[in-house]
């Protein structure tokens, strides 16, 4: 478990799928998603192999908590990500909607990024984001990361933004 002043990461939990689907079923946190909002298979598939992330590597995404309410409010972190043919270290998260706006994001990325130099010794981490997401590009910039290209990864959509922070 990790803390930061206003969460707490752990590693997920099997009952934690149920707020898992809720947060990415949600079509607000997915206005940005060019797939949409999480089927329940693929909700399903995709906490599993967050899970199996964790039976591999020993780290990846985290079941986010506010300490205040002690509620879920999202989930994301640090896994292995195909970027086209190369394998990279992905920062990624989403928050349930009532948690926007309070700065969790911006704190939940930079102690990310802190945990990936320093808990998982790696030497760069990099994110995607879709280039009409202010909002996120707002947080990996506030984070340190920087942008460095574009990633043609959905057909027929402008291609997303590559950012990346160095060690």
């Amino acid at each position: 478990m990790e803390t930061t002043e206003n969460l707490i990461l752990r590693k997920p939990e099997e009952n934690d799928f149920e707020r898992f689907f809720e947060i990415n079923k949600d079509p607000q946190t997915n206005l940005y998603n060019p797939s949409g909002p999480m089927s329940s298979a693929k909700a399903e598939n995709t906490f599993k192999r967050m899970l199996e992330h964790w039976d591999q590597y020993n780290f990846g995404g985290w079941t986010i908590i506010a300490k205040e309410s002690k509620s879920i409010i999202g989930f994301g972190g640090l896994s292995y990500k195909m970027y086209g043919e190369e394998e990279k270290l992905n920062l990624g998260y989403r928050f349930a909607v009532e948690a926007w706006g309070k700065g969790y994001a911006t704190e939940f990325t930079k102690k990310a990024i802190d945990l990936g130099f320093t808990g998982i010794g790696k030497d760069e981490i990099f994110g995607i984001v879709r280039p009409d997401n202010i909002a996120s590009v707002k947080v990996l910039e506030k984070a340190g990361m920087t942008h460095i290209g574009k990633f043609n990864d959905v057909p027929g959509q402008p291609e997303s933004l590559v950012y990346r922070i160095q060690k």
